[in-house]
């Protein structure tokens, strides 16, 4: 190579170098500080919820946390006080508009201005869509469209007059690949995406910004409150074992410092886990291939049977198997994580 081409290629390489070390310091001197800002969130009292919430604590966030179960909200609530955190907690149905419309009402009133809204509330239905009922998609749907929407809409107006705010809904891989086994869920939160999405453009020009998050498997010890149908033991079992393998899921740690550094830039999107970014590049490229290959995979899936269109909660699940040494992390996860 002569001596010109060589000095091209430094300094192509020097400038790509130089707008990559500007790209990060300009990040981090955009991004948002959680510092005194109140956030909201939905689903906060265990899970995910409380993972994020923890950690937006020690970043000195003023948390309001809001669940349908009073006795997780106050463990969640003690725990946080306990070290240092600013914290209310909200018993409220975001699935209720008229909740959510009072439970906004009263924080603003009684406790600080909402700077930053995290919808994460969530509700699993897992077996096969022939055992599934009208009832388990309506469940989906309302948690995971509709209360997002009750909770933007009622905090909404105060953004728009104090001229910004943060918003994340937490959907998930599910929201962009459909999965066998879980339609309701794949179903209502590819609703969620869509939803996000267009909140996003349009929010823009009154400075709130909307992330949407679509992580993979995560550890949070949560299976436990899924809904489970059919041959319910294997298919417990099955979820619990892939949810645990740090083949395919992340820990909810790891995936709540990924979900809230993407919020603090303002990302449009965030996926997290390998698995989960393949296959929706994958399904990017070829959806008709993507859905063959579930097709394939639905096959070796338990099928219809044991207890059919009645459901039974995951915990009321377990088996020999799902309480094996291959779920030993989403077990640890369900101690940490007021599961």
């Amino acid at each position: 190579m002569k001596t010109e081409d060589k000095k091209k290629l430094w300094w192509l390489a020097a400038g790509a170098g130089a707008l990559l070390a500007a790209r990060s310091v300009s990040r981090k001197m955009t991004a948002y500080d959680f510092n005194n800002k109140t956030v909201l969130i939905a689903g906060g009292s265990r899970g995910l919820g409380l993972v994020m919430a923890r950690q937006l604590a020690a970043e000195g966030a003023r948390l309001v946390l809001c669940a349908r179960d009073a006795s997780e909200l106050e463990n969640a609530r003690m725990e946080l006080a306990g070290n240092g955190a600013e914290v209310l907690v909200q018993k409220c149905d975001v699935t209720v508009q008229q909740e959510v419309i009072d439970m906004v009402t009263n924080v603003q009133n009684e406790f600080y201005p909402i700077d930053v809204v995290i919808n994460n509330a969530g509700i699993i239905h897992a077996g096969p869509v022939t055992e599934m009922n009208i009832e388990d998609f309506d469940e989906a749907i309302k948690t995971h469209y509709w209360a997002p929407i009750y909770t933007t809409m009622a905090v909404l107006p105060a953004m728009k007059a104090r001229g910004g705010g943060m918003i994340l809904n937490v959907a998930s891989i599910g929201g962009k690949i459909s999965v066998p086994h879980l339609v309701p869920y794949s179903a209502s939160k590819f609703a969620l995406v869509g939803l996000s999405e267009g909140l996003r453009a349009e929010l823009k020009k009154y400075n709130i910004k909307v992330t949407t998050a679509t992580p993979g498997l995560i550890q949070t010890g949560s299976t436990g409150h899924a809904y489970v149908k059919g041959q319910h033991k294997k298919e417990y079992a099955l979820f619990k074992i892939m949810d645990s393998s740090p083949l395919t899921s992340m820990s909810a740690e790891a995936t709540a410092r990924q979900i809230l550094d993407a919020l603090r830039h303002g990302d449009a999107q965030v996926t997290t886990t390998l698995p989960a970014k393949f296959g929706a590049l994958l399904h990017g490229l070829s959806p008709e291939l993507m859905t063959d290959l579930f097709g394939f995979v639905n096959r070796l899936l338990p099928g219809e049977g044991g207890i059919g269109k009645n459901r039974a909660k995951g915990y009321e699940s377990e088996s020999e198997l799902s309480e094996s040494f291959l779920t030993k992390r989403t077990q640890q996860a369900a101690q940490r994580n007021n599961e």
